[in-house]
């Protein structure tokens, strides 16, 4: 089934608003003006929500952040959970050296849909390896880079030039960026604390520990 890119951002917007964390550039400008859920009762007071519904509120925005299935999430879950230190922590760090991710952080990409489809039209490359995988797990040291014969492309123009740098945090200090060169490399294991992702993560590990 076809989906418009106006139904697409509209979807964005509203899971948004529901989420209370802005997943677009867009979705940042209504929620400004509407800082409130959607829908006939999205300017009530809401009652208290259960520590079940607390907890799986802020499991879906960690989802939603990297824009992946539950079953994806669920995997790094368990890959958190077996490596030493904070699980929650363990869980964004894994899931920030995700391709995809990264293509946003070093500003190639507007927004995570738009990384994805970077990736999967075969237009990033990984140490000079073509990778049309958004969840590729990128290890430190590794440089990722935009194909030579994609760069003359609008989009790659459009970032090259820092067309993205007024909508995106500010790059992290885990990655180098040359952004004119549309190069960038992962110099390390991402630390929590730097990752621009608004998430309680010990709540998301709770939800998860309960099931």
């Amino acid at each position: 089934m076809f989906v418009s890119t106006k139904s697409r951002t509209r979807s964005k917007t509203r899971l948004s608003r529901a989420l209370g964390i802005p997943l677009t550039p867009k979705a940042a400008k209504y929620l400004e003006k509407r800082p409130y859920a959607p829908g006939e009762h999205g300017r009530t007071k809401r009652k208290t929500d259960s520590d079940y519904a607390v907890r799986l509120r802020e499991k879906q925005r960690l989802r939603a952040q990297y824009g992946i299935r539950e079953a994806q999430l669920k995997i790094a879950f368990q890959e958190a959970r077996r490596g030493s230190g904070l699980t929650g922590e363990n869980l964004v760090e894994l899931l920030e050296m995700r391709l995809d991710a990264l293509v946003l952080r070093a500003g190639f990409a507007r927004t995570t849909a738009q990384a994805r489809q970077l990736i999967v039209h075969r237009h990033i490359l990984v140490d000079g390896a073509r990778v049309d995988r958004p969840s590729f797990r990128v290890k430190p040291g590794q440089m990722i880079h935009v194909h030579a014969r994609s760069e003359a492309l609008p989009p790659f123009q459009v970032a090259a030039a820092g067309g993205h740098v007024d909508v995106l945090p500010k790059v992290p200090g885990y990655l180098s960026v040359e952004i004119d060169k549309l190069q960038a490399r992962l110099e390390r294991r991402p630390r929590r604390a730097e990752v621009p992702v608004t998430c309680e993560v010990q709540l998301v590990v709770e939800y998860y520990a309960a099931r």
